[in-house]
Order: C-alpha cells, then sequence, then structure tokens
C-alpha cells in the first residue's frame, strides 16, 4: 500500500448518530479504530450527532487530479480536499496528468505528496501504455512493485483500441494482480463526435456519438480479459446497449465489474440542449432511455459501484463554444448528494446499500483490505463520514473546495449533505467545526 498518514485520532464519542440508517447508536473512536462505546473512560469528547446517519468513509475508483500538472485546475492538494469534503477518505488518482503517470517514479511523486498532506488517502492509477498513446505498454510491473504498490491501470480519456495492445497489458496487469481500467470508446466510431446520437444532434447540427461505439468494445475486452484471465473493470458506463454487455459478460461468469457516474445517472442529453460547456462529458450525457437503464442497471447491481470521474478544468476550458470546449465536469463534492436525492430519498435503496456502492465495492475492486468497507463494527478503523440527510443546499461552484469550478450542477438544490469526514479517528473535514466544539 502507499504511504500513509501515522496520526492516530483523537478519541471520539459520536451520540445520538443513526449508523448505516439502520438506527442511532454511539460510536467510540479509540486510537483510530471503532472500539465499545461501554469502555470509553470519562471525560472522553462526546460530538452530538443527533440527526445525522454515518457511512463508512467513501471511495472514488475514478478520479482525475491533475498533479503533476500546470496547477490551474486541480492539484493533490485541492483534490484531496474536494474529497474529503465529499465524504470520501480515498480516491484513485487517473494518470491523464502532465508528464503522464506511466512510471514509477510518477506514481510515487503522486503517493507520496498526498502522505505528506495528511488528508484524504490518494492511490495512484498508473497509465496502460506510455503517454496514454495506445502503442507501448508502460512500466506496469515497476509501477506494481514500487512505493505507490499501483493497483489499477487505466489509459482514461483514451481507451485502449488496439487488440493487441490491450491483449499484451491485460496479460502484464494480470501478472501484477492489479486490475485494468478500460474508457470503452472506439476512437474510429466516435470521430469528431459531439453529442450522444439521436434526435439533439441531428437539430443542432452536431455529430453524434454512436451508443455502439462503448458496447462493442466492453464485449471485446469482456472476451478477452475472460480469456486471458485477467480482471477488467469498465469506466463509466452511459448506454443501455453498455450496460446489456456487462449483464451478459457477467452472467458468464467473466471477471468484469463496472461503474457508473454520479452524471449519467442523474442528467441526460436534454441538459446540454442550450450547449452549455459545463454539461459536455466524454462519454457523452445520453438518451433518457440510456439513463433509465443506467439506473436500473445501478439499482440491480449490474453496475457495481460509483466512480465520480471528477475531471477538473481551468475555467477558460469551459468559457468557449461547444466544439472546443474541454470534455469533463467536477465530482467529488456532489456524488454522495447527487447518488442519494436520486436513489435514498426515493426509497429505492438504503443508506446501507448505497454505502456498499459507494465505499465497500470499490475497496473490494482495489483489494483494499479492512481500511474501508460497508459496514461500521467493532474493530474497524475508525474512518466514516456524517451526512445530514435532510439539509437542503444548492451547490455554488465558487464555494467547492476544488481549484476549478466546471460543475453541472451550478445553482441545482440537493438534501443530503457531508458534515463530516473522519479518516483513521482523525476530522479531516468538518463543515460545522463539530469536533472542535467538544
Amino acid at each position: 500500500m502507499p504511504p500513509r498518514d501515522e496520526r492516530i485520532g483523537m478519541d471520539w464519542l459520536l451520540r445520538g448518530v443513526d449508523v448505516l440508517g439502520q438506527g442511532e447508536r454511539e460510536l467510540y473512536l479509540h486510537r483510530g479504530r471503532l472500539d465499545d462505546p461501554a469502555e470509553a473512560p470519562q471525560g472522553t469528547p462526546v460530538v452530538d450527532c443527533t440527526g445525522l446517519v454515518a457511512l463508512p468513509a467513501l471511495v472514488d475508483p475514478h478520479t482525475h487530479l491533475r498533479d503533476p500538472g500546470s496547477g490551474r485546475s486541480e492539484t493533490i492538494a485541492s483534490g484531496l480536499r474536494a474529497a474529503a469534503a465529499g465524504g470520501y477518505g480515498a480516491v484513485f488518482a487517473m494518470p491523464n496528468t502532465t508528464p503522464v503517470a506511466d512510471s514509477a517514479g510518477i506514481v510515487e511523486y503522486e503517493v507520496d505528496t498526498a502522505a505528506a498532506l495528511g488528508g484524504a488517502d490518494l492511490y495512484a492509477i498508473g497509465a496502460v501504455t506510455k503517454g496514454q498513446q495506445g502503442e507501448e505498454l508502460a512500466e506496469i510491473a515497476a509501477m506494481a512493485a514500487s512505493r505507490a504498490h499501483v493497483a489499477m491501470f487505466s489509459d482514461d480519456g483514451h481507451c485502449v483500441a488496439r487488440s493487441d495492445v490491450m491483449r499484451d497489458a491485460l496479460i502484464a496487469i494480470r501478472d501484477a494482480g492489479a486490475v485494468l481500467a478500460q474508457h470503452a470508446q472506439d476512437p474510429l466510431l466516435t470521430v469528431g463526435a459531439q453529442l450522444d446520437d439521436g434526435e439533439l444532434a441531428a437539430r443542432l447540427g452536431k455529430t453524434g456519438w454512436p451508443k455502439m461505439a462503448e458496447s462493442v468494445i466492453i464485449a471485446r475486452d469482456a472476451i478477452m480479459a475472460a480469456e486471458l484471465g485477467a480482471r477488467l473493470h469498465v469506466c463509466h458506463v452511459s448506454t443501455a446497449s453498455g450496460v446489456e454487455v456487462v449483464r451478459w459478460a457477467k452472467s458468464m461468469g467473466y471477471p468484469v465489474t463496472a461503474e457508473a457516474s454520479p452524471h449519467h445517472l442523474a442528467l441526460t442529453v436534454e441538459d446540454a440542449a442550450g450547449l452549455d460547456p459545463a454539461f459536455k462529458v466524454n462519454p457523452p450525457l445520453r438518451s433518457p432511455a440510456d439513463v433509465a437503464a443506467v439506473r436500473s442497471a445501478f439499482l440491480d447491481g449490474t453496475l457495481d459501484m460509483v466512480g465520480t470521474d471528477h475531471a477538473p478544468h481551468p475555467d477558460d476550458a469551459k468559457a468557449c463554444g461547444w466544439d472546443q470546449a474541454a470534455n469533463g465536469m467536477l465530482g467529488l463534492e456532489t456524488a454522495l448528494a447527487v447518488v442519494a436525492d436520486l436513489f435514498v430519498r426515493t426509497g429505492q435503496m438504503s443508506w446501507a446499500q448505497l454505502a456498499q456502492r459507494m465505499s465497500d465495492r470499490p475497496a473490494e475492486l482495489l483489494r483494499l483490505g479492512d481500511s474501508y468497507g460497508a459496514d461500521l463494527t467493532l474493530g474497524r478503523p475508525a474512518s466514516l463520514c456524517l451526512i445530514a440527510p435532510d439539509q437542503p443546499w444548492q451547490v455554488d461552484p465558487r464555494q467547492l473546495a476544488s481549484i476549478a469550478h466546471n460543475t453541472p450542477y451550478a445553482r441545482r438544490s440537493y438534501h443530503a449533505r457531508v458534515v463530516a469526514t473522519v479518516l483513521r479517528g482523525v476530522p479531516i473535514f468538518d463543515l460545522n467545526a463539530r469536533f472542535a466544539m467538544t
């Protein structure tokens, strides 16, 4: 595992907290782990958590932090502050940095920088190919054996399109004990694509982004992973056909997992009808029918987890015409609110089930041991987030911890809000200074 902040949090007694939405009880945070509240000595600081829900700290398998880079859109420091504000205790950082994270030295820089900051944990994702160019394998074995202990490799933002390169990558990543996360987009089918292929693209005169560009890559990769005994993770599934291919692969027993992003669960191509670049993303926002299929697949477990695809950009990269604007949108600070309002508030999912999708399953995928997970039982690390389940708030891009402001949720209101995040007993985000008042 990467280097860790070795601080041990002071002891806390969380009183009146609704644990996983399953009823109120006390949580005793003792030397960085959860202990029996009956053992808390007199004088232990008490944090009033009346009306709050406790979930395990969230894990994001898909974050872009842009560091190393220019620092204009994000840094490791600002990105980890955004993660903590969103309830995340750990993020896996995609390698499309400048330079690309395709060597041991760069991934070690990332985890060393994060460890020195002492906030949310950062796990580096290594590039599959050198420079994410899709031609020659990156230093996969060296990154896996480095201090960063890379457990996931991806060229996200670019598809590993060549079948021979994908074959060799799956073998190398399998031998490293890691997982390959694929951005499923056949580049030959999406040349010049700007919007989901459909009525809106035709009406606006934009080149359509065909759905099969996603599904054909998922099908190819699932078959290859099964034959080679490698693990495949599909990033940000966005189409009904992509969902069906993932469902088929799982029915065959293939070693495939998949994620949904908050924006592909919550937004449709109609949100982009005004061509506001805040809604431009890759893969693009899809039709209402696709969104319904992605939601259904998330509910039934075909899509295993949430990946925020947090993709910050400087203001000028979005303050231009649609065709020239960069793809991507912020996600870390709004993911919990978006997903909870969609599924928990509507009664389609419990808080415990949400915790499975946003903490437990990504932790299992990335083999994080007992560091995270969808329970808060005695002996586990005291890593959790506190949620106000009905505290209406409005997204203000200028109030977010991220350097960037490119959120599609600006001025939208949500009910669930993260009010604190604790990692191994150390508060790393505390909206209302609850821990300071004890």
